[in-house]
């Protein structure tokens, strides 16, 4: 009568963990195989059998042992009391100080120290729900409870484990702790077989290396430290800032990616760099990013703008119509081309300097300076800019133009520029349609404050120049000379002072009988129209055989 009562006690405690639905033709007899004492006491628990002392069951693939048992037939329940343990084939196992069992749910509700396990897993609380048929269990009440897989502990005030999915979920005041992060949130959402961890809502995560993540959504996989925000997030660390609406940052590899707005502040270089796109590994310290990508280096007071950027410690390119600032001066150069490449020198020292390389319809602009050309070189350790590849330099009125122009500037103005094979120096006189000229096979001009007081020709000079009358600056007539060198002083009206010049040919026409043709040299050209009217003209691209078409309306040199 003993053996038989608990067999009816088992049969109805452990049925197959995947619902009725799911159960096979099996052995579904109990065994008892211990136990010390049982009785019935029907005036103080009416219609529940007592079991008492080493209790020991055994049914089908599970083994449940406690100290003692009530159950009641009628009902359909049973609850153990003192060292409940329950053991399933497969390795799952309950322990608790007491449980409540009801048949008709396959409902365990265990209490007091409850330790749920699976292999490499551990579940710690004190109040735990565990559904034996769907394998959906929850707890909460006390401390909570706490997940250990491997390395990696999770805490919450209450929860759920989904077992055969090996998903989980922690809600309130969630602590996840791995050995490069702890992650603070109020929902999290974690894989026990992939260790993958989902947070939802705001979270704070902090890492070994010191960084801190701040988001609403993100991922975190503890097995490859890939981390994954999604949503406005940022990560802050010692080296670096990043920002986005998307990134994954792997501390391992190295690598970062953002998408969506995306910046990230190099500290210790003191750069940063913005655009839809960003990519980074702080390992090899190699960068690169699409669309609308703006990299600033803070230190060196220079940035690059572009589609595409690629950049190093030393080397940054750019494609797509980039934009180039040189602000190290206290005038900003502006350069955009087809593709720029900046290069930087000696670096982390104090001789550190850039070398600036724009290719194809390269355009600059400066407040005092402009220039067109198709390959320029702006070096920042002398601040020399070099052009080559039919050049043009504006300054003022004053356009000159060669095989290949180096100009040298100070902190807002000009200070020299060299003019080599071909030369050719125009200067439009103000409210004429006349041209001060000279060509040479080279040329070299001084300024202060931004003004030519100087200009040396040496080489088959040629020049045509409008003299005026001191008196009442009328045009006195036309200079046409030719020699081997010539050097011109001016004053700060841009007056000439003096010319010396040697052994000269020329003759001064008179203002009103200057032979027709005469007026232009052969080489003669003024390419005004293809002039950086300002910074934000430094994109219309334009040609030497486009005319005044490719001039804009109204002109502004500034």
């Amino acid at each position: 009568m003993r053996r038989c009562w608990f067999f009816i006690i088992l049969c109805t405690l452990f049925v197959g963990s995947a619902g009725a639905q799911k159960r096979k033709a099996v052995d579904e007899k109990v065994y008892l195989d211990h136990a010390d004492e049982l009785k019935y006491d029907q005036g103080l628990k009416p219609g529940v059998q007592i079991v008492k002392g080493h209790v020991r069951f055994r049914y089908q693939d599970t083994n449940l042992s406690c100290d003692s048992a009530y159950f009641n037939q009628n009902q359909n329940t049973f609850q153990a009391f003192g060292h409940v343990k329950m053991r399933k084939r497969g390795g799952i196992t309950l322990d608790c100080a007491r449980a409540n069992y009801y048949g008709n749910s396959e409902l365990i509700q265990a209490r007091q120290h409850v330790v749920l396990k699976q292999p490499g897993r551990s579940l710690y609380c004190d109040s735990l729900d565990y559904n034996s048929g769907t394998e959906y269990a929850n707890f909460f009440g006390g401390n909570g409870g706490r997940l250990v897989i491997g390395q990696n502990t999770v805490t919450s005030a209450r929860g759920e484990y989904f077992m055969d999915q090996h998903e989980a979920n922690f809600f309130e005041n969630v602590v996840m702790k791995s050995p490069k992060y702890t992650i603070n949130t109020e929902h999290l959402n974690y894989n026990t077989d992939t260790e993958e961890a989902h947070v939802i809502g705001p979270s704070v995560i902090y890492g070994k290396g010191g960084e801190v993540v701040h988001t609403n959504d993100g991922y975190y996989h503890s097995k490859t430290d890939r981390m994954e925000l999604v949503g406005h997030s940022t990560i802050v660390s010692k080296e670096r800032d990043i920002e986005g609406e998307h990134i994954t940052y792997n501390s391992k590899t190295g690598d970062s990616e953002g998408t969506g707005n995306v910046r990230i502040v190099d500290k210790i270089n003191d750069r940063v760099m913005t655009g839809d796109h960003l990519i980074y590994n702080e390992q090899t310290r190699k960068g690169e990013g699409t669309g609308n990508v703006v990299y600033t280096d803070r230190k060196n007071l220079n940035s690059l703008e572009g589609e595409y950027v690629n950049y190093t410690d030393s080397v940054a390119v750019a494609y797509g119509n980039p934009l180039v600032k040189e602000y190290s001066q206290k005038d900003t150069l502006f350069m955009r081309c087809d593709t720029i490449r900046m290069r930087a020198f000696n670096l982390n020292t104090d001789s550190l300097y850039r070398e600036v390389y724009c290719y194809a319809n390269v355009r600059a602009y400066r407040t005092d300076v402009q220039a067109v050309c198709d390959l320029l070189v702006f070096n920042s350790k002398d601040s020399c800019m070099t052009m080559h590849k039919d050049p043009i330099a504006w300054n003022g009125m004053r356009q000159i133009l060669g095989d290949s122009i180096k100009i040298f500037m100070n902190d807002s103005t000009i200070r020299e520029a060299y003019v080599f094979g071909n030369a050719l120096s125009v200067e439009k006189i103000e409210d004429e349609e006349r041209y001060n000229q000279i060509s040479s096979k080279e040329m070299r001009s001084y300024f202060v404050d931004g003004k030519m007081r100087r200009n040396e020709a040496i080489g088959n000079v040629l020049s045509v120049y409008f003299p005026r009358d001191d008196k009442d600056s009328t045009y006195v007539g036309m200079n046409t000379l030719q020699t081997d060198t010539m050097k011109m002083y001016l004053t700060e009206e841009r007056k000439l002072q003096k010319i010396w010049v040697s052994a000269p040919t020329g003759t001064l026409y008179p203002i009103t009988q200057i032979p027709p043709g005469t007026d232009k040299l052969p080489s003669f050209a003024w390419y005004d129209f293809m002039r950086p009217l300002n910074k934000f003209d430094l994109l219309r691209r334009v040609r030497k055989e486009d005319g005044d078409a490719g001039l804009p309306k109204k002109k502004k040199y500034e």
